[in-house]
């Protein structure tokens, strides 16, 4: 069981909507992921949003031109989300086990985002699995970008995955490190207890 289904009992979706919700009716800025992502590739990318909850980061991606796939295991999130935006492509999938080719997606996207402190809210001991199904479904020189917290202050759950781990399961899946950031507005990485990074897929060596 993730820690998110442990946390939430997987019935969050609506909840966690109107939160967000009213951030944004109150003036709060609620597409920081996006406008990150779009400054990393082209309009008409293609992006997976891998654990996209109710759909916030990926219909804003959609409505600014990238071609979008949305892939969470909750339910009552994806339940919104479809709601929201039912012309998009949303999949029901565990991360840890995602094959695109199953879902009939081609695994060739331009940019992967797992914004929402994926990382820390997968089950225990899948992290490495998570991130090297996410390489996968990239084309060659695609990138990786994820957001999480590193310290209480910044999750809703017990400290999971450190930086360092992150980055070693990214090497192991054939990805390197060109950014990171302590915030989704770029702000440089001082060490602090939020961290968004970028990876890159390796691209083949040529003949």
């Amino acid at each position: 069981m993730s820690r998110w289904h442990e946390l939430t009992g997987g019935t969050s979706g609506h909840d966690y909507a109107a939160r967000f919700a009213a951030l944004a009716r109150g003036g709060a800025d609620v597409h920081g992921e996006a406008r990150f992502c779009a400054a990393l590739v082209p309009a008409g990318a293609r992006v997976l949003d891998a654990g996209c909850g109710t759909g916030r980061v990926m219909i804003r991606l959609a409505e600014l031109g990238y071609d979008c796939v949305g892939v969470d295991l909750d339910a009552s999130m994806l339940a919104v989300a479809r709601q929201q935006a039912p012309g998009l492509a949303w999949h029901q999938a565990d991360l840890a086990g995602f094959e695109p080719r199953r879902l009939g997606i081609a695994a060739d996207f331009d940019l992967v985002v797992a914004a929402g402190n994926i990382f820390p809210l997968l089950a225990a001991g899948t992290e490495a699995t998570v991130v090297t199904r996410l390489a996968s479904a990239l084309r060659p020189g695609g990138l990786l970008v994820a957001g999480f917290g590193l310290d209480e202050a910044h999750l809703p759950v017990p400290p999971g995955i450190t930086l360092a781990e992150y980055d070693d399961c990214c090497a192991a899946a054939g990805l390197t490190l060109t950014d990171r950031f302590a915030t989704w507005d770029a702000d440089p990485y001082d060490g602090g207890g939020y961290a968004v990074s970028v990876h890159r897929r390796r691209t083949l060596r040529q003949p």
